[in-house]
């Protein structure tokens, strides 16, 4: 029998801070807004008025049964109403940019300005098997497994070696208690969502940042994206994937000129 699709997810637990122009965020998948935007959304708050909406599964937001990045975008842009946002500008975060850019391309008129940073348009096979190991070990029940694999695929090499050696267990036991409840279905809309076509649509300004050292959604995931949207600018970080853990001044700084720049 084929699964019906829901039509709209319920309402997504929020964070709205400040007051100006308006930022949306979008987390990655197995994220959360605090754990993805806790050092950020200070300084953007400073002068923006931020919503953070946490994904089905993440935060206070109950679990859904299916995910699509187009009811996720769909969400998204339901709490910027609900803040009083008629525009936006969207920063997205890995699994975040595939919905950021379905937002563009489904509410061209709403959205300002683009940040996308360590993302990707479509999975490909280093991120497909990640996958694969990503629902495994879930399926299992591994947390601690799976909070092997995040510190691996997290994290550059440099940092995760720098740390000491007795301070690994308590290390992987943060990393487990922060799984969210929905990572599953969240890694699954990485799997399904191809957002190639949207791509030359977009003609806001738009700032592609890759990180450089990261093994989960190759930096070349990025370099498709910047060359792919008209006219967006490109910068590296040299961090991991998790780029809010390794370089938090590099990349709030980039995002907040960008911002500035483009009056947004």
């Amino acid at each position: 029998m084929t699964q019906l699709l829901p039509i709209s997810l319920s309402p997504l637990a929020t964070t709205v801070r400040g007051s100006g122009p308006g930022v949306l965020l979008a987390h990655g998948a197995g994220g959360s807004i605090a754990g993805n935007y806790t050092t950020l959304i200070p300084s953007l708050a400073a002068h923006h008025t931020v919503v953070a909406p946490d994904y089905p599964g993440s935060g206070a937001t109950p679990r859904a049964d299916v995910l699509t990045a187009d009811l996720l975008a769909d969400a998204l842009v339901a709490q910027a109403d609900a803040a009083g946002l008629d525009t936006f500008t969207l920063v997205g975060y890995s699994m975040g940019t595939q919905v950021s850019v379905r937002i563009a391309a489904r509410y061209p008129e709403r959205v300002r300005g683009l940040v996308l940073t360590a993302g990707l348009a479509k999975a490909d096979n280093r991120v497909l098997a990640s996958l694969d190991l990503w629902h495994k070990l879930l399926d299992a029940g591994d947390l601690e497994g799976f909070a092997r694999f995040v510190a691996l695929s997290g994290f550059s090499p440099g940092f995760f070696n720098a740390m000491p050696e007795e301070q690994l267990p308590a290390f992987y036991s943060l990393l487990a208690k922060g799984v969210p409840a929905g990572a599953a279905e969240q890694a699954t809309v990485v799997r399904t969502t191809d957002t190639t076509a949207d791509l030359a649509g977009i003609s806001v300004p738009t700032l592609v940042i890759a990180t450089l050292q990261d093994t989960l959604v190759s930096p070349g995931n990025s370099r498709v994206l910047a060359d792919a949207i008209p006219g967006a600018e490109y910068a590296e970080v040299d961090t991991g994937h998790i780029v809010m853990a390794e370089r938090p001044e590099q990349w709030q700084k980039l995002i907040l000129d960008f911002l500035s720049r483009h009056g947004l």
